[in-house]
């Protein structure tokens, strides 16, 4: 039975043995062919810098600073607008519904490149917010438009009897919702939303246009000043990846404590 168990663990392992190995001999193959010189061991100076016997935040340390500041606050107003959409589309009210679906409309149909644009150049200094704040604002309007219809499935997926069953026993909307909706909503859409955090996290790359100093852009300047575009661009592209994978796992171990908590009786 152990070796049923350890069998497949071993033969998996040796397969990614195998192909990190393949990539590792592309990729030194291709850079010998372009008589490109590796320099990973500079690359740490840019994580963790020992000086005066005190360790201090490299460059792409301070960007992940940023990139998770953007990333954490962005999350916040994403939830809330996302949730506060779903809810207007399911609303009774023809006004709400319009501007629900309005708002998703144009989010989802249009560059996010381009709306940050438009909220960097032109809205921005209308209404006086900041490269950061309007990167904040960027990322929430377009990942609450994709979210706002996870929340809205969600919701749809709740059988109409819990609404009538909570009302029934004389809880008032608010906590209709709060109490009996809101729990399962999460946990339904726990895994997609999941999805729409790990979207938000790489989408976050792209404010860097605004010189916002953030993991991306630390990246790309510290390439121009040392030519070291490989080591740098596959050391950002691994922090990118360790971000989201430590969210996944994170999600899947929250959805498991949900899944028990709902199985239990």
């Amino acid at each position: 039975m152990i070796k049923r168990f350890f069998r497949p663990l071993l033969f998996a392992a040796l397969q990614m043995m195998l192909v990190f190995a393949g990539l590792v001999w592309l990729l030194d193959s291709g850079a010998e062919a372009m008589g490109y010189t590796w320099q990973w061991h500079r690359v740490p100076e840019y994580v963790l810098i020992f000086e005066d016997g005190e360790w201090w935040a490299g460059d792409l340390l301070h960007g992940l600073l940023v990139t998770l500041q953007l990333t954490g606050i962005s999350l916040i107003f994403t939830l809330a607008l996302g949730l506060t959409t779903a809810l207007l589309r399911q609303s009774r009210s023809l006004v709400g519904r319009a501007l629900g679906t309005g708002y998703i409309a144009v989010v989802r149909n249009t560059p996010l490149l381009v709306q940050i644009y438009l909220l960097y150049f032109v809205f921005g200094p209308v209404i006086g917010l900041d490269r950061f704040a309007t990167a904040v604002l960027a990322l929430a309007l377009f990942q609450g438009a994709y979210t706002a219809e996870v929340f809205r499935g969600g919701l749809n997926s709740i059988a109409q009897g819990q609404y009538e069953a909570a009302r029934s026993l004389g809880l008032s909307r608010f906590f209709t919702f709060y109490d009996v909706i809101l729990p399962q909503l999460l946990q339904r859409t726990l895994p997609p939303l999941t999805n729409e955090m790990v979207s938000l996290i790489k989408n976050s790359s792209i404010v860097s246009v605004m010189a916002i100093f953030d993991l991306t852009t630390q990246g790309r300047n510290i390439v121009s000043e040392t030519a070291m575009p490989f080591e740098i661009w596959f050391s950002v592209a691994a922090i990118y990846l360790l971000l989201t994978l430590t969210l996944s796992a994170l999600s899947a171990w929250l959805e498991h404590k949900l899944g028990a908590q709902w199985r239990s009786p």
